[in-house]
């Protein structure tokens, strides 16, 4: 099992390195490795599944051993990586067919996903950091494989997020000293004084990795930058998986929150859903919405871990798989018509449900997942957070959630209208009004249908069989952390409370959507209304113009503080090299009043005693 364990991180990472070697000329043997060596993580982890055991040799010394852990959470971790691995490289088949760099592609692919698996794996805070930057660096490789202007995202992506990672690092060391062990499962301490400071530093580190605000304003350039599939996998998957599974295990278990710390966790997840869904709800790009919608969806699963109440903790762990499941769907949906129309503007896209039908349909169900339409997977984990917001006392939450989900089902109501509605525009021929042109397409590949089916379907059982995952995953995952209380979690389809909430939520959005079309006079300008709204209208503008970017504000803080250190440098350089010289040179030119005579030096006694007089008389 030990070896086993090795492997379930080394095979990928080895692999992925070769990967890098091959040459670029042998375009379909990275793809078809990449699937085979995933299948093989696939095996292992599922050969393993149901075991609980740990791995430890010595490393560095001074009590750092290599730490592995695999038990309920590790293991529905990994076996969720190797999973949407698996489904976005095959995805990616066809979608990389043509395009360049398929070999640091690939390779960048494994290495991110031994990295991941090792994070989840680590029972070593020094370790799991070591696999923790090792995804930083493939984040930056992989964004900068898009087009040219591509590692300026890049670039950002690694300042923003290695930032963030600085805060963790600092985080693990005040919680080691403060522990006196690196060691994951031993570390229990009271968040309070010094405590609470690592705790805050490390959840700076988790937000970071998840996406979450104001650690975000990547991931919108990123989607237009980036090839498509890194956006599904690592943005959408792996990096919610690892953030999200971080901030619970340093909320359930190696702290103990004060009440004032669970509100500080309930308020980041309540800003990152309000402020996020409403900037998804102007974009007018198919992957810079869904990218917005990526951050907000995190906010749902750090507020139902904020509320510290069981059955909101299920729901947040509940959601990020979801989420995984129905954001990477919909992700390979605007990939799918990229690859097919050559462009994502919603502006240059309409009527595209007859000629691509299997991506409306799968579009269909990851969007109504999304926006919690029962009885798919999205409504089953909404209920549960909702339930741990109401529990814990705090209503204005639970609004919070409720006017994010309202605003999540509006613009996924303006996407599906704008893409998939309407009718196509004469080719050649562009409307004046919103500037469509027809654009003759036909269904994607089957190797690019097959993962959203998959991810489509997998979004209606757990949303109807929704017991399997919770039961099977989730309550194990946590039964560590909550002992017997997760036990009694329990959700059943009625036609309770927040259930009519749920369509009440939902009837919202439709009359907004209707409004909004009937106003515009189409479904891209069905959110108009609320761009242009009085109050929102110099809010949004300020948002596009980048003053709420605290990467862009940072640069500019920066590019000022720079230019006045150079003046500071340039007078200090003025004062050794030209002034004090000068001065030197204008003193030494007091040696022409020492002549020698007598009388000049009387002179300047008796007026040196004069003034002297003066002075002490007045």
């Amino acid at each position: 099992m030990q070896s086993t364990l090795w492997m379930l991180f080394l095979i990928p990472a080895g692999f992925g390195v070769l990967l890098l070697l091959i040459p670029e000329t042998v375009r379909r043997l990275h793809g078809v490795v990449n699937l085979l060596v995933t299948l093989v993580v696939i095996g292992l982890s599922l050969s393993l599944w149901g075991k609980n055991f740990e791995l430890q040799l010595p490393w560095v010394g001074w009590g750092i051993d290599f730490q592995l852990r695999f038990y309920a959470f590790s293991q529905f971790i990994v076996t969720a990586i190797a999973a949407f691995s698996l489904l976005v490289g095959i995805y990616s088949l066809k979608f990389m067919e043509k395009l360049p760099k398929q070999n640091q592609f690939y390779g960048f692919f494994l290495i991110s996903e031994a990295m991941a698996i090792g994070a989840a794996l680590s029972n070593n805070l020094l370790l799991m950091l070591f696999f923790w930057e090792g995804l930083l660096i493939t984040l930056f490789g992989m964004i900068n494989l898009g087009n040219p202007k591509a590692y300026l995202t890049a670039i950002k992506a690694f300042v923003i997020v290695g930032l963030s990672d600085l805060c963790l690092m600092l985080g693990i060391g005040i919680t080691g000293i403060q522990a006196k062990t690196m060691m994951m499962s031993q570390i229990h301490l009271e968040a309070t004084g010094l405590n609470a400071v690592a705790y805050v530093l490390m959840l700076i580190g988790a937000m970071g990795k998840a996406g979450a605000m104001p650690f975000h304003t990547w991931i919108p350039e990123a989607a237009k930058e980036a090839p498509l599939p890194f956006m599904a996998i690592l943005p959408a998957a792996l990096e919610k998986l690892l953030g999200v599974y971080l901030i619970a295990r340093i909320t359930l278990d190696f702290f103990t929150l004060t009440t004032g710390l669970k509100l500080l966790v309930m308020t980041i997840g309540a800003v990152t859903i309000i402020l996020a869904v409403m900037m998804a709800l102007i974009q007018k790009d198919y992957k810079r919405l869904l990218s917005y919608h990526a951050i907000s969806q995190v906010g749902y699963m750090i507020l139902g871990i904020g509320t510290g109440i069981p059955i909101g903790i299920a729901g947040g762990l509940f959601h990020m798989i979801n989420h995984a499941m129905y954001k990477c769907c919909l992700f390979l949906t605007s990939g799918s018509v990229e690859k097919q129309t050559g462009t994502t503007d919603l502006r240059q896209l309409s009527g595209l449900r007859t000629k691509m039908p299997v991506t409306f349909a799968c579009f269909l169900v990851a969007a109504a997942s999304i926006s919690g339409v029962p009885p798919f997977n999205g409504f089953v984990s909404k209920e549960l957070i909702f339930e741990g917001t109401l529990e814990s006392g705090y209503v204005v939450f639970f609004i919070v959630a409720a006017i994010g989900a309202v605003l999540t089902t509006a613009s996924f109501l303006k996407l599906g209208h704008a893409v998939y509605f309407g009718k196509p525009f004469p080719v050649g021929k562009e409307n004046k009004k919103e500037n469509k042109k027809e654009i003759q397409v036909t269904e994607a590949h089957w190797s690019m249908l097959l993962p959203m089916i998959v991810l489509g379907l997998g979004c209606l059982i757990f949303g109807v069989a929704y017991q399997l995952p919770l039961n099977g995953v989730i309550k194990p995952a946590l039964a560590t952390s909550l002992g017997h209380e997760i036990q009694e979690v329990v959700f059943h389809y009625n036609f309770g409370p927040l259930f009519w909430v749920t369509i009440l939520i939902l009837s919202v959005a439709l009359l907004n959507h209707y409004f909004g079309v009937k106003r515009s006079g189409s479904g891209l300008g069905a959110s108009e209304h609320i761009h242009h709204a009085p109050l929102l209208k110099n809010i949004y503008g300020w948002a596009e113009a980048s003053v709420f970017d605290p990467y862009v504000q940072a640069r500019k803080v920066g590019r000022y503080l720079a230019q006045g250190l150079y003046l500071i440098d340039r007078g200090i350089d003025w004062c050794y090299q030209k002034g004090l010289p000068g001065l030197a040179g204008w003193c030494s030119e007091t040696r022409r009043i020492h002549n020698g005579h007598y009388a000049n030096y009387l002179a300047w006694a008796l007026g040196g005693l004069v003034v002297l007089i003066i002075y002490f008389t007045l």
